[in-house]
């Protein structure tokens, strides 16, 4: 498995192509940002103090967590086109045990999950040094690490459930625009959550992928809205993680950082099992 695992790795960064389009919906939020959506949000926060820096680490929380979703799907690209350039054929016939070949797709587009939200991770770093914010301490940094790869085994296991209904590389592509336009909304990253419908706000509260961006903010946000809010009235940092998806509230119970990671590992579980029975019943 090791080795068809690396396989998967080389075909994957030997085609550049995959990985830039895996990152295109991080390189249009940046772009958007940078130039205008950032000095929207921020134009209205003139007493906040430090609100650049806030905002910027706001934004990095929500690219990392979508850079979780669309480098993992751009990774199972290598299953889609094996099975429809019939390549599986000649993988299911060498001695490999079907075992092996499935969790050699699975591992590898974890891996590559897991390395494109570190990378991610670095130049969002970059970007918020050169704004004047400052970097994560080694705590925090460990923590977001923790976070990446229990966001990318997540989103892995919804991912390849997906996939595993598309047999062609044209219905993969169609799905992979898809999911790369609207994971943003559903982030909570293009409109803040608190400015959507409260039917759209359910559905998002209940997306596993939006708690990847919940507890990414929690940890990445910390220092500033420590530094933004440690003179503001009582109740307005708690309207502002409301309204920017820094916390959830789901009727009248606030979401822990516990009830997040517990709806992760949930769904990362269920998804994978459904995705092995899918893929299992397609071999029959």
């Amino acid at each position: 498995m090791i080795n068809f695992t690396k396989r998967n790795l080389l075909v994957f960064f030997k085609d550049k192509a995959s990985v830039f389009f895996s990152l295109l919906s991080v390189f249009i939020i940046i772009g958007m940002y940078a130039l205008f959506l950032g000095d929207v949000w921020t134009s209205g926060m003139a007493d906040i103090p430090g609100a650049r820096f806030l905002m910027d680490s706001w934004i990095v929380a929500g690219l990392v967590a979508v850079t979780s979703v669309t480098t993992t799907m751009g990774a199972f690209g290598t299953m889609v086109e094996d099975q429809s350039k019939k390549i599986i054929k000649d993988i299911r016939s060498s001695p490999l045990p079907r075992v092996s070949i499935a969790g050699g797709y699975i591992l590898s587009a974890f891996i590559i999950g897991s390395i494109m939200c570190v990378v991610a991770l670095v130049l969002c770093e970059v970007y918020i040094l050169a704004g004047g914010g400052t970097l994560l301490g080694g705590m925090q940094l460990l923590k977001v690490f923790g976070l990446i790869l229990l966001s990318t085994f997540s989103n892995t296991a919804l991912v390849l459930f997906f996939v595993s209904f598309f047999r062609s590389n044209n219905a993969f592509s169609i799905a992979s625009t898809i999911i790369g336009t609207i994971i943003g909304f559903m982030m909570g990253i293009y409109i803040p959550i608190g400015q959507l419908p409260d039917g759209v706000q359910w559905v998002i509260k209940l997306f596993p992928p939006s708690h990847s961006a919940l507890l990414l903010r929690q940890v990445i946000m910390e220092d500033a809205i420590k530094a933004s809010f440690a003179n503001a009235p009582a109740g307005m940092m708690e309207n502002f993680s409301s309204m920017l998806g820094v916390s959830f509230k789901i009727g009248d119970t606030v979401v822990t950082p516990i009830m997040s990671i517990a709806l992760l590992v949930g769904s990362g579980i269920l998804f994978l099992a459904l995705a092995i029975l899918n893929l299992s019943r397609k071999k029959k």
